[in-house]
């Protein structure tokens, strides 16, 4: 073989290395979770960007939810510090405040335990197919990271869930330790009821194709119910609130008029009592503190 032959062959090699380097995936880009305490994941841009200023109330205006915000409170501790916590699943009524206690918690354990540098990144529900790529980022990441998502659900023919259930238990590479994954749902085997009906009767063993669809909920180890408060309840949450922002009206006024609001949206719950005080703020005049 002569010499022009062997430049030859060695420039198609050249060619053929540059091209497979185009075709291979791009490694992972480096995240620099500085600057802030809270992120949201941008799939499209696979970038996550520092929220300074988190929309959330304290944790001290919950009520009605005691036993959530203990146990949820304690799980965020132990896994702030460096101990065994669950993925958790809050799941239950509209506005029974689900997220606003999650937020709540991790401002609370960002607080109390400052030498964690706990993170919350939130990743949107169309982004969950994205999930792979985000841990395959904050695997990398020298910080714990809770990972939220807020109102959580699968319908039909809708198959990323299945990426999710890898995600939180059995997949090869698993979830790293640093990452903890907490999501709201108001369902509380997340998948829509007709998913369920379908794949039964599409499959050679119903019940297996039911426990199937029921496990992914089974992968979160703790899961706290939210329900629609009481009427005491709910004028405790209102007056909490009027007390908070430093509303000047009179507790009997605010009682009876929370009770009628309440009756005309056919609800008691977190959001329609903050409804309410945004409604009578206005009506008063006078904004809400920050």
């Amino acid at each position: 073989m002569t010499m022009p032959d062997l430049d030859r062959i060695a420039h198609s090699l050249d060619r053929i290395a540059e091209s497979l380097e185009r075709l291979a995936p791009a490694p992972p880009p480096e995240a620099h979770l500085d600057g802030a305490d809270a992120f949201v994941w941008h799939a499209d841009r696979a970038w996550l960007e520092p929220v300074t200023r988190v929309n959330r109330i304290p944790l001290d205006l919950l009520q009605g939810i005691d036993r959530q915000i203990e146990t949820l409170a304690e799980n965020t501790r132990r896994f702030a510090r460096g101990l065994p916590a669950n993925n958790a699943l809050l799941w239950g009524a509209r506005g029974t405040g689900k997220s606003s206690l999650v937020k709540a918690v991790h401002a609370a354990i960002v607080a109390d335990v400052p030498d964690a540098r706990l993170a919350l990144v939130e990743i949107h529900r169309e982004d969950i197919a994205t999930l792979p790529r985000l841990l395959s980022i904050l695997r990398s990441v020298d910080r714990r990271c809770l990972l939220f998502c807020d109102d959580l659900s699968f319908d039909a023919h809708d198959t990323s869930y299945k990426s999710l259930k890898a995600l939180l238990e059995g997949g090869i590479e698993g979830r790293p330790e640093t990452v903890l994954f907490y999501a709201t749902s108001n369902r509380r085997h997340l998948l829509a009821r007709e998913m369920v009906e379908n794949e039964q009767s599409t499959a050679l063993h119903a019940g297996e194709a039911v426990e199937e669809k029921v496990s992914l909920s089974d992968r979160f180890g703790l899961w706290l119910g939210f329900h629609n408060v009481d009427q005491p309840t709910f004028v405790s949450i209102v007056l909490g609130y009027v007390r908070h922002h430093g509303l000047s009206i009179d507790e009997e006024t605010v009682r009876r008029e929370a009770v009628q609001w309440a009756t005309t949206r056919g609800s008691r719950s977190g959001r329609v009592a903050w409804q309410y005080i945004q409604d009578l703020a206005g009506r008063l005049g006078q904004p809400l503190a920050e």
